[in-house]
């Protein structure tokens, strides 16, 4: 309940068919922005979302949007009335002044749609119970991401910009106010814009920024803050100036002299060393017996210290010659090489001069001799792991049932597992959001304007040609600014097709009983990898004459109908309320509503 103190407004309102029946569904009322009520210490935000009851009817009391002291002032409701049956909800503002305390949405809510999307609440009764004469018009407030257009309003007019920018991060929100005098649009005031402060190790542009913004370098510790021109130098560093240098320390006591402990292994006050301390022979073993030879005046060990040869002294003769003696094989008792070779049988070709055509230091390779070297050939028996594509002459074949992935499938065990249940192949189809013989008998209008979303899933990867919906009757009335295409997983484009209202693109019209699948080319095959993926579409078409496609749809009875089942957030079926002229380049998934219709959509 609010406090006392906040002025408020009751709103009530009935919604029934032509046939008088009650209607379901909500109505929703939004404030532009977060309310704050300094007297009553009360900030107020969110949409308040009112549900029909039985009757058709609801009834809601929400602040007068002129009450005092209230931060920001000026603005007006915005209407969304979501109802069942209908697939595209009219949007509206309105003004809840506090001297009308009790107003019926049936008073304020426009009907004529050429009027403009705001309309004042009508003042107080007269004394006698009758309505006044209309007021003049109040001024209009309008919003958007960029500057008013120069058309756009009348005198009087405001127009509230609301510019956002990610930059390093950081997102901000710069807010502006314009007021239209004289026909032309003027800023009130400067920008609403609290300073940002970023952190960069690089140098960093001034683009996307405002002045009295801070900028850190992470790896200088420089700040910079931006002016009207950009960045310019930097104002401080958050290092700080370095300090004076310390004064030198007094030099300390001088050290007593380094003092030998031993040489050698020895300690003593006077250490004497022998050779044999330092590996050396001494002097009295030179010319001895187990020592050292010495050397004569001619630079040669005397003969008196060579060992005595247990041999007869120099050779006199080898086998009876003298001199420069040459030995023949005769001379030893052996075969020269001519009788050796005599003495056995000679093959043909004997020598060896060549193997496999290579000569020298022959190294043979399986290749050489018309092999296989090991572990590239196929067993025909045992365990062996096969790598890199193959391409068989024949179909390789399986006479078990596969119990791994990786195990080859029979055709009759892969068509055993369809069962009696018709598949989107069946039907000269790739993929389908669901069997369409469990449609709604009853076709729906997808509505003109919005994105409607249809998620459909692809087992193995194909080529794509075409989109497809089921028609329950059409007679071509689609507009320029009707598309369809195809988003991957990730909500990014990968295919699409021409206008809708083109001639080459246009979908067929239907008039037969039950009505036909009709398909819409793709400008460019697409070669989709198995995966989840999305069908867009937006028809824009005459709503007064109804002369859009009446489409298949699954049961859509519930106002609101669950969309995402199972454990994953994959949204089955859904729409965006804002179209586009042209299929955008991506989707923001997570920003799709959940609908209240679920539209079949197929691919071939």
């Amino acid at each position: 309940m609010l406090p006392d103190s906040i002025p408020t407004v009751t709103v009530r309102g009935r919604f029934l068919a032509p046939n008088g029946v009650p209607l379901s569904g909500a109505i929703v009322f939004r404030a532009p922005a977060q309310l704050t009520f300094p007297r009553a210490d009360v900030i107020l935000g969110g949409p308040v979302t009112v549900q029909l009851d039985a009757q058709g009817g609801f009834e809601v009391t929400l602040p007068a949007t002129d009450a005092p002291d209230m931060d920001p002032s000026g603005w007006a409701y915005i209407v969304t009335e979501q109802l069942a049956g209908i697939p595209v909800g009219r949007s509206y503002n309105v003004v809840l002044p506090r001297a009308q305390p009790e107003v019926d949405l049936a008073d304020i809510a426009p009907t004529d749609p050429s009027k403009p999307n705001y309309v004042g609440v009508p003042g107080a009764t007269g004394p006698q119970g009758e309505r006044g004469p209309s007021g003049a018009p109040g001024s209009v407030i309008y919003s958007g991401a960029a500057a008013p257009a120069a058309a756009l309003g009348i005198d009087g007019d405001l127009y509230v910009r609301y510019e956002t920018t990610v930059f390093l991060g950081v997102t901000s929100t710069t807010v502006s106010t314009w007021q239209k005098t004289a026909g032309t649009w003027a800023q009130l005031g400067g920008d609403v814009r609290g300073a940002a402060i970023y952190t960069n190790n690089a140098t960093t542009p001034s683009t996307s920024t405002k002045p009295g913004d801070l900028l850190i370098r992470t790896d200088t510790g420089d700040v910079w803050q931006r002016s009207a021109s950009g960045w310019g130098s930097p104002v401080g560093n958050l290092r700080g100036p370095k300090g004076d240098k310390g004064d030198p320390g007094a030099a300390g006591a001088t050290g007593q002299a380094g003092v030998v402990q031993s040489v050698n292994g020895k300690s003593s006050a006077a250490v004497v060393l022998s050779a044999a301390d330092v590996g050396a022979l001494a002097t009295g073993a030179a010319g001895t017996a187990g020592g050292v030879a010495t050397l004569g005046p001619d630079g040669k060990v005397p003969a008196a210290q060579l060992p005595t040869l247990s041999g007869g002294g120099a050779v006199a003769s080898v086998n009876g010659k003298t001199g420069a003696v040459v030995l023949a094989a005769a001379d030893v008792g052996a075969l020269d090489l001519a009788a050796a070779d005599a003495r056995y049988v000679q093959p043909s070709g004997v020598p060896v001069t060549s193997v496999a055509g290579k000569t020298g230091a022959v190294t043979l390779a399986a290749g050489d001799v018309g092999a296989e070297a090991a572990g590239t050939a196929v067993l025909l028996t045992g365990t062996q792991t096969v790598a890199g594509a193959k391409t068989f002459s024949s179909v390789p074949s399986s006479s078990a049932a596969p119990t791994a992935d990786t195990h080859l499938a029979r055709k009759s065990y892969v068509d055993a597992l369809g069962g009696g249940e018709f598949r989107a192949s069946d039907l000269g189809l790739l993929s389908w959001a669901f069997d369409p013989a469990l449609g709604h008998s009853a076709p729906l209008y997808p509505g003109s304007g919005p994105i409607r979303v249809t998620a459909v899933y692809l087992r193995s990867a194909a080529s794509v040609t075409k989109i497809a919906w089921h028609f329950g009757g059409y007679a071509g009335g689609l507009t320029t600014g009707s598309w369809a295409a195809l988003y991957n997983a990730s909500g990014t484009r990968v295919a699409q097709t021409a206008d809708l209202s083109t001639a080459a693109a246009e979908p067929a019209e239907v008039h037969n009983t039950g009505g036909a699948t009709v398909s819409v080319p793709l400008t460019a095959a697409y070669s989709a990898p198995a995966g989840l993926y999305y069908v867009a579409w937006r028809f824009q078409y005459n709503t007064t004459a109804g002369d859009g496609p009446m489409m298949l749809v699954a049961e859509s009875s519930f106002s609101a109908p669950p969309n995402v089942f199972g454990l994953t957030p994959v949204r089955r079926f859904g729409s965006y309320p804002t179209g586009a002229a042209t299929a955008p380049a991506s989707i923001t998934l997570g920003s799709m509503e959940n609908g209240s219709n679920r539209f079949w959509a197929a691919l071939a």
